[in-house]
């Protein structure tokens, strides 16, 4: 049997489109785009530019407020650090949630450190914040609130637009992982409120290595201090040479999504309709976080009395994970699962299914087989 993937929230199969988009400039227009005294730096920096544009597009923001980087967890890294650095002499207060991706939760650790205050909102058994919760945990010094849009283990999205809401009338600033959100769902900055954004490429079916950070210019204007020198590359924000061939491929990435984006979803739905509601009628099955306010792609399932791990190395075909790849490797239950109240024995019992622009309704009807045949002789 074929290896069937679905496993896309940890990352995505780069789109055929997207890799000639970048073939080009991994040959022959191999210019850097800071070389400004000849035709080579002039193509590199116009195709970054153009990128740049797209990017922009895709969650309504101008141009000028896209910030090139290496991923979403350097993003995150220069977001709240940069804005730490910059304003903790108005405050040391930052709120975040309890479900967050963890280059957030490791960030604010650091800052702990460096004498930051981190204030954890709690979410409920849907995977939902609490806004009269948020509201009442906002001060004078808070500097910086963190929500995560759209998360990566259960898919659940979060109120952005409430949200900013009680933060701007607090006079704070809003920050979001769109990591998840970016290429599956529509996400505008403006109507949302968002005033710094994360986005990642290889989520989107780009390449690895290359991702967006958003930091808005007006209303608000929000600055951030460097946390990379060497150069004054991306408005002295971010140094170092720009991954010309990454930014051309997350910019095709991007020009895709928000053209193909509704019809991918309508269709990625009902594959993950139909593969919950027929592995669910095997046994006592069910569906962790809110099942009206997710990603269209994204499942998280729990087998009670059954180690998801066992039931994973029965079918080592099918690529699957049972948490965050980034914690993956560390033997602990999810922190996401746990912090929406599932006991350490659901949260070890549970099974996120991720599916793509690439996934076949055949391939969901084999694992639907697969799923019966082994929870049936569990």
């Amino acid at each position: 049997m074929q290896p069937i993937y679905l496993d896309n929230n940890a990352t995505t199969k780069i789109d055929d489109r997207v890799l000639k988009a970048m073939l080009p400039y991994l040959t022959d227009k191999f210019g850097n785009a800071a070389s400004s005294t000849h035709s080579f730096g002039w193509i590199a920096k116009d195709a970054v530019e153009q990128s740049r544009e797209k990017i922009a597009a895709l969650i309504s923001a101008d141009s000028s407020e896209i910030i090139f980087t290496s991923g979403s967890t350097e993003s995150i890294n220069l977001a709240i650090k940069g804005v730490y650095d910059l304003y903790h002499r108005k405050g040391k207060h930052i709120i975040i949630t309890a479900s967050e991706h963890k280059a957030v939760l490791d960030t604010c650790k650091y800052l702990e450190k460096q004498g930051a205050e981190i204030s954890m909102l709690s979410v409920n058994e849907a995977g939902l914040i609490d806004i009269e919760e948020l509201e009442n945990m906002i001060r004078p010094d808070t500097i910086l609130v963190s929500v995560i849009m759209a998360n990566n283990e259960t898919g659940v999205i979060q109120d952005m637009k409430k949200i900013s809401e009680v933060v701007h009338n607090k006079n704070s600033i809003l920050m979001s992982d769109t990591t998840q959100a970016c290429g599956k769902i529509p996400v505008n900055v403006n109507e949302l409120g968002i005033d710094l954004l994360c986005m990642s490429a290889h989520k989107m079916y780009g390449p690895k290595g290359v991702a967006a950070l958003f930091v808005r210019r007006k209303g608000p204007r929000v600055s951030i201090n460097a946390q990379i020198h060497g150069g004054g590359h991306e408005k002295d924000l971010r140094s170092g040479t720009l991954n010309v061939p990454g930014i051309v491929g997350l910019g095709a990435a991007c020009e895709i999504a928000a053209k193909e984006m509704k019809d991918d979803a309508v269709r990625i739905s009902a594959l993950r309709d139909k593969l919950e509601k027929e592995i669910m009628e095997s046994g006592n099955i069910s569906i962790n976080g809110d099942v009206k306010q997710r990603l269209p792609n994204t499942s998280n399932l729990c087998f009670h009395n059954i180690k998801a791990s066992g039931l994973l190395k029965k079918m080592p075909e099918i690529a699957l994970a049972t948490g965050s790849a980034c914690t993956s490797a560390i033997p602990q239950p999810s922190h996401v699962l746990m912090a929406m109240g599932l006991t350490e024995e659901n949260a070890y019992s549970s099974i996120r299914f991720s599916l793509g622009r690439f996934t076949t309704e055949k391939e969901i009807e084999i694992v639907i087989s697969k799923f019966k045949e082994h929870i049936k002789s569990n």
